[in-house]
Parts: C-alpha cells; sequence; structure tokens
C-alpha cells in the first residue's frame, strides 16, 4: 500500500512538474560553447566570466557552459551548428534568440549581448 501511495505521488510530481516547468516554460540563459585549450574562451573566462553572474544581464540569463563536441546535448534545438569557439547563443525556453560568434573583447561581448538579450521576451513583474 505505501510503495502504490509512493509511486501515485512521484507520477502527480512529474505531471506537475511538466505542466509548470517543463522545457517548454524554461527562462532566459546564454550558452556559451566551448573547447579544451580555446584561447578565446579562455580570455572570456579572465575578462568576463567572474563578474557575469551579478550582471544584470547575468541575472536575466544566466551563462551555461557546454563543450562543442556536445552541442547535440544542449537542450534545445540550434538555428544552425555551431562550428566556432567561443559561441555564445541565448535561448529563451527552447528558442534560439541569436547568438555571438567569437570573442574580440569585453566591449564587444557586452555591447553585442545588451542587444540580444532586448530581443527576449519581457520578464514579468514581481511586486
Amino acid at each position: 500500500m505505501a510503495f502504490r501511495r509512493i509511486l501515485l505521488m512521484s507520477v502527480f510530481a512529474l505531471l506537475i512538474s511538466a505542466l509548470t516547468g517543463g522545457s517548454g516554460s524554461r527562462s532566459a540563459e546564454l550558452v556559451m560553447f566551448d573547447q579544451p585549450g580555446c584561447v578565446w574562451c579562455q580570455r572570456f573566462e579572465a575578462e568576463v566570466a567572474s563578474g557575469y553572474a551579478n550582471s544584470t544581464e547575468g541575472r536575466r540569463a544566466p551563462l551555461r557552459r557546454v563543450d562543442i563536441r556536445a552541442q547535440g546535448e544542449a537542450g534545445f534545438a540550434l538555428a544552425q551548428n555551431v562550428r566556432i569557439t567561443p559561441t555564445f547563443v541565448l535561448v529563451d525556453g527552447d528558442r534560439e534568440v541569436g547568438r555571438l560568434t567569437g570573442y574580440p573583447g569585453k566591449d564587444f561581448f557586452w555591447t553585442e549581448l545588451a542587444a540580444l538579450i532586448a530581443r527576449l521576451s519581457p520578464t514579468p513583474r514581481q511586486d
């Protein structure tokens, strides 16, 4: 009897999760495709990554890293394959909003990222 109750509770929890927190309702994130030995990825890490999470952009679209060789496991459909590292793909739910290919420096990164973030759906106000 206890097993049946646990099983029913688990199924119910999975159903609620699918309805409220499934892949279609994920919030925005910035996915960085990188690879070992990528000099420009290392430069991004040194110049931007340490403060990204505390930035306005980082709070709106947290950074997630994916190895370029595992791009099929990124969890969303890419508009096109990633061929260069780093490539930053802004994702809203399961939809690719846009991307930045390469990293020529922090000023370029922040300027271009702001333009991408502006294309996101507005966040609901929390009063």
